[in-house]
């Protein structure tokens, strides 16, 4: 298989997270790196996040106003970490000698649907970008926000936005896109719980696809579906190092891993529903609802005893209040049910494209947890993917057991290992 090449197009996209742009020292170095990429001759845009905690501060003092902020005016406040992370970068720039310009979402041309603080884009209309490129300019565009001609209103494209803005403004450029972080790229596990994890040279769209899903916060699941429906290989490394990080491309190798990388999420709210009715759209009613609030749904699992049916699912913990809100939906059209909200779970997945063609992964997945004394609560499986819902404490004792398990810091001996224990 050969190795991906470093970009070699006319222009490069390069998104900076919050923290690669937390305070003016690291601002400063971003604008530098821009610099240096220019200088090469390549023509240079640039996404960046809010800087630091930014978002989150926002949030907090959105609620100290507002229990329940509206969501365009959410919107409208979330939106200037992003204008103001860019024009401080910009201003570094010119100080290095190259011109520069910022551009908020609308003035980029990122064009959404109107949901608020979650929207999606729909298109991308760079007139002003490529205008400015064309003169020589470093851009900056504002990440995570976008302009919707359905409403005029400025949205946002929920957390992690910085990274679709990037991979859409690339394939609308035609521009290789680099994800610049605090990391050196993907891991096997999080190096923070593993520290005998192993960066992976290459990851392709499908199996990060699985990992951003189940909790990998190296790239926002929307930007891989970007990527991988506009194929627009991704180079995810770290701000603060010159070493190569990780490809996600769409890579098809004779022989992939069984298992390339655990993940975990500590963010998951079990709604566990009983006395539901067992007949025909009653599922339906209940999943209408919950769509109509745009909350993503992971896992489903549905018990009929005796007419009557026991119905759970998980979401993300952001999601609650909006799933609280559809269920009260649903009840007027369905009647009334028990509803519980569990909330001390957590996730562990196993991904890996070589599940396809060996059996056995899940149960080694669960006589490993079986074995460190862990509770099964939900299980959900695509193919190429395994995941449970267990314990919150439990979480990080099981990220390291199966991290042991399927010998992933051994690399290609780790692959050989792990297939002859299955």
């Amino acid at each position: 298989m050969s190795s991906s090449p470093e970009p070699a197009t006319g222009t490069v996209v390069m998104k900076f997270g919050g923290s690669s742009v937390a305070d003016p020292d690291k601002i400063k170095h971003v604008a530098q790196r821009l610099v240096e990429a220019r200088a090469r001759g390549v023509r240079v845009v640039a996404t960046v996040s809010a800087m630091g905690d930014t978002t989150d501060g926002l949030l907090d003092l959105a609620r100290q106003v507002s229990p329940q902020p509206h969501p365009r005016e959410l919107d409208m406040l979330l939106s200037t970490g992003e204008r103001i992370a860019c024009a401080l970068v910009a201003m570094a720039v010119h100080d290095l000698g190259y011109e520069a310009v910022s551009f908020t979402g609308s003035q980029a041309g990122i064009i959404t649907d109107p949901v608020h603080t979650k929207a999606k884009i729909r298109e991308i209309t760079p007139v002003r970008v490529l205008e400015a490129l064309e003169h020589g300019r470093i851009v900056l565009v504002a990440g995570y926000q976008g302009f919707s001609r359905d409403t005029m209103d400025v949205t946002t494209l929920g957390r992690g936005g910085t990274d679709a803005t990037a991979v859409a403004l690339a394939a609308a450029l035609g521009a290789a896109c680099e994800i610049y972080s605090d990391v050196d790229g993907v891991f096997t596990a999080d190096p923070r719980i593993v520290p005998e994890a192993r960066k992976l040279d290459r990851v392709s769209y499908e199996e990060m696809l699985e990992m951003a899903s189940s909790g990998a916060k190296v790239l926002m699941l929307r930007a891989v579906e970007i990527a991988r429906n506009q194929d627009v290989p991704i180079h995810a490394r770290s701000t603060f190092s010159a070493e190569p990080g990780t490809w996600i491309e769409g890579t098809e190798g004779l022989e992939q891993p069984i298992v390339s990388a655990v993940t975990h999420s500590e963010d998951e709210v079990v709604f566990s529903l009983r006395d539901v009715p067992d007949r025909p759209g009653t599922a339906a009613a209940i999943f209408d609802a919950v769509a109509a609030e745009h909350v993503n749904v992971d896992t489903i699992l549905q018990n009929v005893v005796h007419d009557a049916a026991e119905l759970s699912f998980s979401v993300p913990r952001e999601d609650v209040p909006a799933t609280r809100r559809a269920l009260a939906t649903a009840q007027e059209a369905i009647g009334a049910l028990q509803v519980e909200e569990i909330s001390d779970l957590g996730k562990v997945s196993l991904v890996g494209a070589g599940m396809r063609s060996h059996p056995g992964v899940a149960a080694q997945m669960f006589r490993t947890l079986a074995g460190e004394d862990i509770n099964l609560c939900l299980i959900s499986t695509s193919p190429i993917k395994v995941s449970c819902l267990i314990p919150r404490a439990d979480v990080e004792r099981a990220v390291r057991a199966l991290h042991a398990a399927f010998h992933l810091g051994e690399g290609e001996e780790g692959v050989s290992k792990a297939r002859v224990s299955l």
